[in-house]
């Protein structure tokens, strides 16, 4: 009986706790499946806004990162600059360039007006001054001429700089070119080998071989590049009197033409056949000059100082 008691209470407690669950427990109703729905989304939608925030402070770490990089290292370069090049710093040094120019002249052949350009050699006066001031580089020619000077001293100053391990940026470097005339068409960049070696000599109190002279253009990294005009620029160091002709490398083959004549029916037809010689035997054996190449800037300093 007691267990038959026991079995009934334990029924009418399933029955009454399935009830409880069936009925009686309060169902989640659709508006709060949404709005819980709602709130997750927007949830999400923060992580995401604060995610990206954070990236975007990480950018500005490294940004700020890099900045103070850059600032200490111009403040140790300027710290530097002030030690290497002390204000007051002078400096002086000058020798000719050769130079190469056109000139026109009108001319006539039977009924018809012509034009004869023709190159000739000369040579300018180049000077480097070196005075305190505010890094600037500076180009003045007497009389003003045609030439393009600027790009070419920029890069000589530094180069020249690079050579010595000397700043120039507390100190303003003034080029003159002069010449006797007015020489008008002159590429200013072919004297870009000479106004380092000028630069250099200024910056070290050297004196340099005033019989020897050269051409070439400078880069950045000191190479000496070809030029145009290398006969007429030998004959015109020739003529005033130097002894010693720098060349670059670049230019050791040159054209020169010889007068060819042949037959052709009755007629005698004289031809202009151009023919590649080494530039330094053919101007040494029409010229009493020395001619030696060069590659770079060190080459330069090795023969001119």
């Amino acid at each position: 009986m007691k267990s038959k008691l026991i079995t009934v209470i334990l029924v009418l407690s399933l029955f009454a706790n399935a009830y409880f669950l069936l009925f009686e427990q309060t169902p989640v109703e659709g508006e709060q499946v949404q709005e819980m729905q709602a709130q997750i989304n927007s949830l999400e939608r923060e992580n995401e806004i604060l995610e990206t925030q954070i990236s975007q402070n990480n950018q500005s770490l490294n940004s700020y990162a890099s900045q103070l990089d850059f600032y200490r290292e111009r403040v140790y370069e300027l710290e530097n600059n002030l030690q290497a090049c002390p204000a007051g710093m002078e400096g002086y040094a000058s020798l000719q360039a050769p130079a190469v120019f056109q000139s026109i002249e009108p001319g006539r052949s039977g009924p018809f007006s012509r034009q004869v350009v023709t190159e000739e050699g000369a040579l300018l006066n180049i000077s480097v001054e070196i005075r305190s001031g505010k890094g600037r580089v500076l180009v003045q020619t007497t009389p003003l001429m045609g030439v393009i000077f600027q790009d070419a001293a920029n890069t000589a100053v530094f180069v020249a700089q690079q050579e010595t391990g000397v700043s120039l940026s507390g100190s303003d470097v003034i080029f003159s070119i002069t010449a006797d005339h007015e020489i008008p068409g002159v590429d200013g960049s072919s004297a870009g080998a000479l106004m380092t070696l000028l630069t250099v000599a200024a910056i070290n109190g050297t004196e340099l071989n005033d019989s020897a002279t050269l051409t070439g253009t400078i880069d950045a990294a000191g190479n000496v590049g070809a030029i145009g005009g290398v006969f007429e620029k030998a004959e015109a160091s020739e003529a005033g009197g130097k002894t010693l002709f720098l060349l670059p490398r670049e230019n050791s083959e040159l054209v020169i033409y010889k007068l060819v004549e042949r037959r052709v029916g009755g007629f005698t037809i004289v031809e202009r056949v151009p023919e590649i010689v080494d530039a330094e035997d053919y101007i040494e054996d029409q010229m009493d000059i020395d001619v030696q190449y060069v590659d770079t800037i060190d080459d330069v300093l090795r023969y001119a100082m």
